[in-house]
């Protein structure tokens, strides 16, 4: 049976815990070759052993998300190790704190802008060249639904997605024309420690565990994917 990702090589930020881990498993089984990408070592070698178990193969890569000219390196790095680059999911991301705008601390302002923005901008940069020298570029987003919302409390990690998807749907834009499609996903309220950060009381039993989401971000990373800069929202 053909994997959808056969011979892929497909990047996944955020890679050592929920919604990066058990989709960088899930492309891993579909023939991805996943370059895996997270702060925690520790985490990028469970996934490792996760992916080896399945029959699959990744190389990790260590680096805060914050570390700009490091990004700016991993496209060229990419390059000279494979030559193109066929998928990039851009899924870590930050909380920060739930409170009033008047009370957000200027550091954790930047954070949020720094992680959720122009980590993905410097990715964009770094990463575009080797994924025009593939067949089929894929790109997706992890946003919110509160970008689009306007939630109390809330505003600095919805102001941050919201300034995400504008820039992930200019870059759609630009890619119109090219072998590259760029996509957002919205996964809605799932099982992960962000989740449990911003809802302490929640019941976590009463969410979607993070691998449900992995077959969509197949799908839409896979070269049959045509969609390009849509918002898609995983169905329940």
């Amino acid at each position: 049976m053909t994997k959808p990702l056969e011979n892929k090589i497909v990047l996944v930020t955020g890679a050592s815990r929920g919604i990066g881990y058990f989709a960088a498993l899930e492309l891993a089984k579909a023939g991805a070759h996943v370059v895996a990408v997270a702060r925690t070592t520790g985490g990028l070698e469970e996934l490792d052993d996760a992916i080896q178990k399945v029959g699959g193969t990744a190389t990790l890569v260590p680096l805060n998300i914050r570390d700009f000219p490091a990004l700016d390196r991993l496209g060229q790095s990419i390059f000279e190790r494979w030559g193109r680059l066929d998928g990039f999911l851009g899924n870590a991301g930050a909380l920060g704190v739930l409170t009033p705008l008047t009370h957000l601390d200027p550091k954790v302002f930047q954070e949020l802008i720094e992680v959720n923005v122009t980590a993905n901008w410097r990715l964009i940069r770094s990463l575009d060249p080797v994924l025009r020298l593939s067949d089929a570029g894929r790109v997706l987003f992890v946003s919110s639904g509160v970008a689009r919302k306007h939630i109390p409390f809330w505003g600095g990690y919805a102001m941050a997605k919201a300034a995400l998807e504008s820039l992930a749907l200019t870059y759609a834009a630009e890619c119109a024309i090219t072998n590259v499609r760029v996509n957002l996903l919205n996964p809605g309220p799932v099982r992960t420690a962000m989740r449990a950060k911003a809802m302490p009381g929640e019941d976590p039993e009463t969410l979607p565990h993070p691998s449900a989401l992995a077959p969509l971000i197949v799908e839409l990373l896979s070269p049959s994917c045509t969609k390009n800069g849509e918002l898609v929202t995983f169905a329940r």
